[in-house]
């Protein structure tokens, strides 16, 4: 049977279910057991605003600690997952991901240079890996466009800025070797520290980014016919490209500089919706947004809970997940 070409509501359906399922879960797990029935009493008392089954502690534990961790991993997957499908789009390669063109080099220099010249700022990460990783892709961008249009010059340039913008941060690193351990751990990715100002802070920008990023994913499919076929049929390729690609970094400079780097969950993600429902992108763009928050919800679980009370970098578990499955996709396309 073919595989459909529009999103169909049972698709939706599916996914927004497991993500439900995804949620309860990751709420309910931790070192301390709520319990079901208790937490549904609490968000009823919530509602209500009647007596709630949980003590004082319990329900900061709740509301917190956990709510916003949950909310901020699915943000941060939602966008990841949804920029790498839009990246794979543009640029016809199905292991493209977020950080091609050099968002996540940008992000990382300017990290290092803050953590080593003013090792006590820690609360202005975020907002250093914000600015880094647009400039990092404004950067990329003005390269390409200068040396010619074209997506195959993008990504070349992307390649050059990300190398040139790493060997940066690996020389400034050496000037302080003893934040070695700080920025080290924020390049391996975290959730740790989440809180409702961090969900708050990135909000606005994901929210554009991704409203963007659905109302234009079936131009993705028009571009794939070529760029000739696509002006034939009214639309215009650089213009498309320009807004998938800026919405794209937004979402992946918000979602870094709110969880440091994480890797993978750009490729895996798309690459599983394309398994399961089709590779439109009316299709795989809109639910790689849920399939990436499902995603990552769950790889955060694992970080929090498989050394329990020590936590694993977030990072480290979706490289576990994602190295393996790139030796599946390698093997299914040897011929």
């Amino acid at each position: 049977m073919a595989k459909p070409t529009r999103l169909a509501w049972w698709h939706l359906l599916v996914v927004l279910a497991a993500l439900l399922v995804v949620v309860v879960g990751a709420v309910l797990l931790g070192a301390i057991d709520l319990g079901w029935s208790r937490v549904l009493g609490e968000v009823w008392a919530q509602l209500t605003g009647g007596l709630s089954p949980l003590s004082a502690q319990e329900s900061a534990i709740l509301w917190q600690l956990r709510m916003p961790r949950v909310v901020l991993a699915g943000l941060v997957g939602a966008a990841l997952a949804c920029a790498g499908a839009t990246f794979q789009g543009v640029f016809r390669n199905p292991l493209a991901d977020p950080y091609l063109l050099g968002a996540a080099a940008g992000a990382g220099m300017v990290v290092t240079i803050l953590v080593v010249l003013t090792p006590g700022a820690t609360a202005f990460l975020p907002a250093a890996a914000f600015v880094g990783a647009l400039g990092g892709v404004a950067l990329t961008w003005g390269l390409g466009r200068s040396a010619g249009a074209g997506t195959a010059t993008l990504l070349l340039a992307g390649v050059a800025v990300a190398s040139f913008l790493t060997a940066v941060q690996t020389f400034v690193q050496q000037l302080n070797t003893l934040t070695l351990q700080q920025v080290y751990g924020w390049i391996l990715g975290g959730l740790s520290t989440s809180g409702w100002g961090q969900v708050l802070s990135v909000l606005p920008y994901l929210a554009v980014a991704l409203v963007v990023l659905c109302s234009c994913s079936g131009l993705l499919d028009v571009l794939a016919l070529g760029d000739e076929e696509a002006a034939s049929l009214g639309v215009r390729p650089g213009l498309v490209r320009l807004v998938v690609l800026g919405a794209a970094s937004l979402a992946t400079a918000a979602a870094v500089s709110a969880s440091g780097l994480i890797g993978f969950v750009g490729i895996v993600v798309p690459h599983v919706i394309r398994l399961l429902f089709g590779a439109s992108y009316r299709v795989v763009v809109p639910l790689s947004l849920a399939g990436g928050a499902i995603f990552l919800i769950l790889a955060d679980i694992v970080a929090r809970t498989a050394l329990a009370p020590a936590e694993l970098p977030i990072g480290v578990v979706t490289a576990f997940t994602g190295a393996p499955f790139f030796v599946l996709v390698l093997r299914r396309r040897s011929p």
